[in-house]
């Protein structure tokens, strides 16, 4: 239970499942807040880019269908559900558009093996990307717009008492339709170091993980609105991030991280979703 050690097994939705046609991007992008209408031919391509990286570093890739009554949000795999010691957790996500996700990626994993420990019901929400295993027994979860309070009660009474849940406060997004995950402002790197966005990490967060011997390297300011913050551990200390983000990248390495790239342009950037956000690691070690 972490997010740095070697993923083995991860799952995707690709945009030819999440954006299907021209004719599905038109209808959606402008109503889920897209910057842009996303290229399908384009996302496809840097989709697989992505998919290559992750198999290159040794992990399955498990490819999450579509009923078609999902949205272009889908291509977000980590939202939908939680992962834990004792098997997945179905979310009760907090964009409405998003509600049909848990359920079908549940039973599309449930189909390979995977066991689901439980679910968040209502009036409980809360999302994938608000959550972060630091380790077996530790467990930072943002409390937002996104994931309220009943969901991260719940959450605890489905992980029990030797799970200690450290709840971080997160800021209001410009707009209610908007999002702004934990993993907006924090990716771990490995055991002891962790990237983040310090001006809005708040300092009760910040003493709770240097009480955990974690150091951190801070991404700059110009480059936290493009997700320079948002970086996916393959392992410990070998990450993969948007391209286009030089300084966060020089810091990265200057911290001793190996560091690729990926064009992110039609998958991450015009629907706000970096590497963290398109995966769902499913098993690390």
């Amino acid at each position: 239970m972490n997010e740095y050690g070697v993923i083995k097994a991860v799952a995707v939705r690709t945009p030819a499942q999440a954006y299907r046609s021209a004719e599905k991007i038109a209808k959606e992008w402008q109503a889920l807040r897209f910057y842009e209408a996303p290229d399908l031919m384009a996302a496809n391509a840097e989709h697989d880019v992505l998919r290559a990286a992750l198999s290159n570093a040794g992990a399955e890739v498990v490819e999450l269908e579509c009923s078609g009554e999902l949205t272009l949000d889908s291509i977000y795999a980590r939202d939908a559900l939680l992962v834990s010691p004792k098997g997945l957790i179905r979310c009760n996500m907090g964009r409405v558009s998003r509600w049909g996700e848990p359920a079908q990626n549940a039973a599309q994993l449930q189909a390979l093996g995977y066991e689901v420990a439980g679910e968040i019901t209502p009036p409980g929400t809360i999302e994938g990307g608000d959550m972060i295993w630091l380790d077996d027994n530790a467990l930072a979860v943002g409390e937002g717009p996104r994931t309220n309070a009943e969901g991260i009660r719940q959450l605890r009474e489905i992980l029990g008492s030797k799970v200690e849940v450290h709840v971080v406060p997160l800021p209001a997004p410009s707009h209610p339709e908007d999002v702004f995950h934990l993993m907006s402002m924090i990716s771990p790197l490995d055991k002891d170091l962790a990237l983040i966005y310090a001006p809005l990490v708040p300092d009760t967060f910040i003493a709770w993980l240097t009480a955990r011997g974690i150091a951190f390297v801070e991404v700059p300011e110009e480059e936290f609105i493009p997700m320079g913050c948002n970086v996916l551990a393959l392992r410990p200390r070998d990450l993969l991030m948007l391209d286009g983000l030089p300084k966060t990248k020089a810091r990265l390495e200057a911290a001793g991280c190996k560091v690729q790239t990926y064009k992110g342009d039609e998958i991450s950037r015009k629907g706000e979703g970096g590497p963290t956000c398109l995966t769902r690691p499913l098993v690390r070690e």
